[in-house]
């Protein structure tokens, strides 16, 4: 049974995207940034207590397979742009569930900081690589060409 408090439905989604557009146009953001707004305020409304570790999961969800970010995107994505750190913890904490692909997640760089944390020393790299992405030297190649930006994306 899920607990009501955390299921959404299409007339809350109207409500979370009606309530963004009213935000935009009364602090004058560009409606451009609209759906920014309202993917993060569906993904805070998913997690009762507003769980920062519960949202970077959410957002770590969302990277398409073949892309990376990084962990300071992640937290501007948040609201939290100084909470780099943070979402590296919360990756730390769940590196290991399948259904979190933590590897898409590296350094501003790209370089694969949190590969001491999966099974073997090289598993990140052989997830990202793969799904098409070439590593050297623990660097990101085309790092650029494979990055995700949620702000833009989503």
């Amino acid at each position: 049974m899920q607990n009501p408090s955390t299921t959404t439905s299409p007339a809350s989604d109207v409500v979370v995207f009606l309530l963004a557009l009213y935000l935009c146009q009364r602090l004058e953001f560009k409606t451009s940034r609209l759906y920014h707004l309202y993917k993060m305020a569906k993904i805070r409304s998913k997690s009762s207590n507003s769980n920062f570790f519960q949202e970077v999961y959410d957002v770590v969800r969302l990277i398409p397979q073949g892309r990376v970010t990084t962990y300071g995107a992640i937290a501007k994505f948040l609201g939290t742009k100084l909470s780099a750190r943070m979402v590296g913890w919360a990756l730390n904490c769940y590196h290991t569930q399948a259904d979190i692909p933590a590897h898409r997640v590296v350094n501003r760089n790209g370089m694969l900081t949190g590969k001491h944390f999966f099974a073997t020393p090289t598993q990140m790299q052989e997830l990202l690589e793969a799904e098409g992405i070439r590593v050297i030297d623990d660097q990101i190649q085309d790092f650029e060409k494979h990055f995700w930006n949620p702000i833009q994306e989503l």
